[in-house]
């Protein structure tokens, strides 16, 4: 073949088949992949980055109005001029407030931080005189534990097992990676001074005047510089208490000429503080089967515990980080840790993520080995083998990209690479395909064989190719937090298909002119179809093909009936979802191992009473077989994930309180899924949650971005109107919620508010008795041991020991006694009691203010289960049409939660659908040069909805799941609606490859008719064969919870669209051309 005849993709596969370069590719990939594979950290889940800012300040004595008005109001209109300000939630209660600062996704989080900071400092100044207490704190990602630690020990008490926890942070934090650290649950050790009222009041002493006492006796400092024979050296005076004895010894008075020591009006005692939480860890049935238990014998009953939770460094690999702190644990038996105390890993994100990387790369490796038989079968193994050389090439290639842009490797980018499988074989099957077509006519040598034939399916190949990325290109421009979600997908699957491409113009070509057989040669002419039309017929396949398409060839009428059934087809297929017949949802159910139940009891609720609920809850779940452990929370929250970070439920503390977390076995050793476990649990939960009068919230982790909960109702009131309208207002709504079947877990952000005691203090009877109001609330917070008074540094102590100021339990639990305290003692020692300036009242709190973006907002929330969370909202919208809210007040069902996510998902995945067939059709019209004819190509594209939905009903008719009351069908989620935009570039593929060679055959000297025959005929096996590796590639990913809407998607829109497409793009072709000539009877 001469040189001159060659264009530059024709010298390129010359160059490369006459070389060693090939080899020099193959080995350079090969090591690139290596070091993507080795290097780059592993997590579950792309990380997603939303920076926030939370804003915490102290207004004591102020009402939620009153902090409102002069805390929140000027704050919010302070911040919402920072660039990059997407929301700002507030959160008013009596005497505090927080102000939450959301940032767009992908912001850059440290300059979030400091726009804060400079705004708020530039505030402070200008706040109200009692507003104190300002902390800033970034809400981040990456404060989000990976590994949490369940401490607990039979014979151990919980102050003793706090104290090891604190040795063992300590110990954990040396760890190069791990990053914050924190013990949840427990009380520390303290030291009690319990005040013997008695004995001050016959010494004439106060409560404040005691505490007092022990801060100004607790100082140490450096007073100054001496300077003498040319030395200067630093004085200290004072000295810190450093025992019980030291605190004994302190001189709280003198009273007649004697010295009055604090072992005389009081006793000190060292035990844990007053017990404000309760946490425990408990066994399931199946601990035993994942080893928690088998080698201690550990009973299943509850034990106390203690929690330890680290999280990691931003962009540290969590695989690594979690395997050396559990190392670093291991190393610290029989010093740290004593011989009886149990270590119980309650999450290992490291460990997860792991299983989940070496899961989807089972999966690749079976549908490799899938794609490979296939091709085996279909063209033979020495082809097969040249078909599969692209495997590892183009994977290596993402790999090494994934590391260099800072992609880790995650459930998304290795779902990328198993979609991208029966794609990047497309092109060396379609070339391996052509050459063996070319060595069996025999017109040149095999080496011009080669170059020809890939040569001559090059220009299709390279346009198809690049269809296939601009059909995935959009997806990069989806907002909110399922773009970077997303986002490695597209790269991933770009990167592929252009290394693929390279491959098959290099690597294929040299591999298939030293693997393939070369039979013979004649002396046929290059330039003659009727080679090409005659090998059509050489097969069965060839041949019934033609006698399919030649039956409507003959009858136009044919193809006008059948054109038109296929659009009823098309109608009635999308009719499906816009129906609800295929039931629609955001993010499908992740099969977890781990789930959490919120508890929620009425305001005013004990700490014990809510734990007796937990208490239950917990023993519920220890008789479930699936369970491992159950971890116990009262009072405060458990160590959050990602949707708590979102939700701020590290934040939750209180009596009323609760969070359990428990375990399940690994989904490959259950029967059903964490989503069905979930709904035959809920009842039972449900029932025991309501006989204690409280609110449960189930919460699955779910796959993608966390939401606030799957649909939110934002309630807002016109102006003028009070608070206390909005939440009558809000209370409809929620009795909106309470009529729809299927909406589980309602709840609002309106907590009860019950009667509490209140000691209001006379202003101005307390000023003519000489006492300031600071010194009787000081006081009565003393006697409620709230706040601390000092802290003693004993010595050997890691953590210095707080001291407390207290009275007995008996006389500070009646508002009554409290009435008693003396506040001073005149000349003669008659004391001035409380009661005497004061006077105590039972008054419902006020009711907290929530705002977002500068406007009141009552939120009601709720979960589906059963249901579509579209199905759900349109059952809200028509309940509130029937009986609509007062007049200017507003349902918002779209301002946040799953819901508002699926609108601008669907919406961002429908605009990138609409410009995906945009870059195609240009694409198109750029290789064709004709308007009409990208058109024909892109009729595939519709016709995968006739496999879709149809697929998706199917699914459902045959295998519709309900357990118990509730069904759980398969959804068509976003990862469906992803499916669908990754088939308008595959089958264009199959279009642009069928109609180029419809061209190349009639330039050829072939009728329309005989182009069309011919061309679908030869290209009919490459077609059914990408299709083929296509739909094996992806079969393994049909059991995936996450992205088995996906997978679907895939299988039936190839399914549908193939089979059509060979027919229905070759007919409209021929309509189009048929007056060109006529059929050669």
């Amino acid at each position: 073949m001469s040189n001159r005849n060659l264009g530059f993709t024709a010298r390129l596969v010359e160059l490369f088949v006459d070389s060693r370069l090939s080899l020099l590719l193959l080995l350079a990939a090969v090591a690139a992949g290596a070091a993507g594979l080795t290097l780059t950290p592993r997590e579950e889940e792309p990380q997603i980055i939303v920076p926030m800012v939370d804003v915490f300040t102290q207004y004591p004595g102020a009402t939620p109005a009153d902090v409102e008005r002069n805390v929140v109001i000027p704050l919010e209109n302070l911040l919402r001029g920072l660039p990059g300000v997407e929301h700002i939630y507030s959160h008013a209660r009596e005497g505090s407030a927080l102000v939450s600062v959301r940032f767009t996704v992908g912001y850059n989080r440290e300059q979030a931080l400091v726009d804060t900071f400079t705004r708020i400092d530039a505030y402070r100044d200008r706040a109200p005189a009692g507003v104190t207490g300002w902390v800033v704190r970034p809400v981040d990602v990456d404060d989000v534990p990976i590994l949490t630690l369940a401490l607990s020990g039979s014979d151990l008490t919980t102050p003793q097992l706090r104290r090891i926890a604190e040795e063992l942070v300590d110990e954990l934090s040396a760890v190069e990676d791990a990053a914050m650290a924190h013990i949840i649950g427990g009380q520390p050790e303290t030291l009690e001074v319990v005040a013997d009222l008695a004995a001050l009041e016959a010494r004439r002493i106060t409560l404040v005047e005691l505490a007092d006492a022990l801060a100004i006796n607790n100082q140490e400092q450096v007073v100054g510089r001496l300077r003498r024979s040319g030395q200067t050296l630093r004085v200290a005076a004072g000295s810190f208490l450093h025992s019980i004895e030291d605190v004994e010894q302190v001189v709280v008075a003198v009273r007649s000429g004697r010295a009055v020591h604090l072992r005389d009006v009081a006793e000190v005692r060292r035990g844990p503080s007053d017990v404000d939480n309760y946490t425990r860890l408990a066994f399931g049935p199946a601990a035993a089967q994942v080893g928690l238990i088998a080698a201690r014998g550990v009973e299943l009953g509850e034990r106390p515990a203690i929690t330890i939770a680290i999280a990691k460094r931003r962009g540290a690999n969590a695989v690594r980080v979690t395997d050396q702190l559990l190392e670093r644990v291991e190393l610290s038996r029989g010093s740290i840790l004593p011989s009886d105390l149990l270590v119980t890993v309650t999450r290992n994100d490291g460990n997860t993520a792991n299983e989940k990387v070496n899961e989807l790369v089972g999966h690749i490796l079976v549908a490799i080995l899938t794609v490979v038989l296939v091709l085996v079968i279909g063209l033979g193994w020495r082809e097969a083998l040249v078909v599969a050389i692209a495997v590892p090439v183009t994977f290596s290639v993402a790999l090494f990209m994934d590391l260099v842009v800072g992609y880790t490797i995650n459930r998304v980018t290795l779902f990328s690479l198993v979609l991208s499988l029966g794609l990047l074989v497309d092109d060396p099957i379609v070339d391996v395909e052509n050459i063996h077509r070319h060595f069996k006519l025999g017109r040149r040598s095999a080496r011009d064989a080669v170059i020809f034939a890939v040569n001559e399916v090059r220009p299709p190949l390279i346009m198809a190719t690049l269809t296939v990325i601009v059909s995935f290109l959009p997806m990069f421009f989806i907002t909110g937090m399922m773009g970077p979600y997303m986002a490695p997908m597209p790269f991933n699957i770009g990167v592929v298909m252009l290394t693929s491409l390279v491959v098959a113009l290099t690597v294929t070509p040299w591999a298939a002119l030293r693997l393939l057989r070369y039979p013979h040669a004649n002396a046929a002419s290059p330039d003659d179809a009727t080679g090409d039309l005659d090998a059509a017929a050489d097969n069965w396949m060839g041949r019934l093909y033609q006698r399919v398409v030649r039956f409507f060839l003959v009858a136009p009428r044919r193809v006008w009936l059948f054109l038109a059934l296929v659009g009823v087809f098309f109608l009635g297929s999308v009719s499906l979802a816009g129906l609800g017949i295929v039931p629609l949802k955001m993010l499908p159910f992740a099969d977890q191992n781990r789930m959490q139940l919120v508890i929620d009891a009425p305001e005013g609720t004990t700490l014990e009473d809510t734990d007796a609920l937990v208490r239950e809850l917990s023993a519920f779940l220890r008789t479930v077989p699936e369970v491992t452990y159950v971890t116990s929370y009262v009072g405060l929250a458990s160590a959050h994930d990602f949707v708590g970070l979102v939700r701020h439920s590290f934040l939750r503390s209180g009596d009323e309180v609760g969070d359990l977390r428990f375990g399940l076995l690994p989904k490959e050793e259950r029967a059903m899924q964490s989503h069905a476990i979930a709904l035959r649990l809920r009842p039972e939960l449900e029932r025991i949650a309501a006989r204690h009068g409280s609110q449960l919230t189930l919460v699955e982790v779910p796959p993608g971005p966390p939401v606030l909960q799957t649909i939110v109702a934002e309630v807002t009131a016109p102006a003028g109107s009070t608070w206390e309208e909005q939440v009558a207002t809000a209370r409809d709504v929620r009795a909106f919620f309470a009529s729809i079947p299927g909406l589980v877990d309602i709840d609002w952000w309106v907590p009860e508010t019950p009667s509490s005691p209140r000691v209001t203090i006379d202003r101005d009877l307390a000023g003519s008795r000489g006492i300031a109001i600071q010194d009787a609330v000081r006081t009565l917070a003393l006697a409620l041991g709230r706040p601390s008074t000092t802290d003693v540094l004993e010595p050997g102590e890691r953590n210095p020991t707080p001291l407390t100021l207290l009275l007995p339990l008996a006389t500070r639990s009646r508002v009554g006694d409290l009435l008693a305290l003396p506040l001073s003692f005149s000349d003669t020692g008659r004391p001035l009691r409380l009661g005497a300036v004061a006077q105590a009242s039972s008054q419902p709190l006020h009711l907290p203010i929530t705002r977002k973006d500068l406007e009141r907002v009552v939120f009601v929330t709720a979960d589906t289960a059963g249901i579509s969370p579209a199905d759900a909202v349109f059952a809200l919208q028509a309940a509130e049409k029937a009986a609509p809210l007062p007049r200017g007040y507003a349902m918002n069902l779209s301002g946040e939660g799953e819901w508002k996510i699926t609108i601008d998902v669907f919406r961002d995945l429908g605009l990138a659908f609409a410009a995906a067939l945009a870059g195609i059709y240009i694409l198109l019209v750029g290789q064709t040069g004709s308007l009409a004819v990208p058109l024909v190509m892109m009729v595939a594209i519709p016709i995968t909805a006739i496999g879709i939905f149809p697929g998706f009903w199917l699914i459902n008719a045959v295998s519709e799941g309900r357990v118990g009351s509730y069904a759980n069908p398969t959804y068509f989620t976003a990862t469906a609606m992803i499916g669908m935009i990754a088939l308008a570039g595959i089958v264009v593929r199959n279009s642009v490859i069928l109609v180029d060679f419809i061209e190349v055959l009639r330039k050829r000297g072939a009728s329309v008719a005989d182009a069309v025959l011919g061309a679908g005929a030869v290209r009919l096996r490459p077609i059914v064969l990408t299709a083929a590796t296509s739909l094996l590639g992806i079969w393994v990913m049909a059991l995936d919870p996450v992205f088995s809407g996906l997978a679907w998607s895939f299988i039936f829109g190839i399914l549908a669209s193939t089979s059509f497409t060979l027919v229905v793009v070759p007919l409209i072709y021929w309509l189009l051309n048929r007056s060109k000539d006529s059929l050669d009877a």
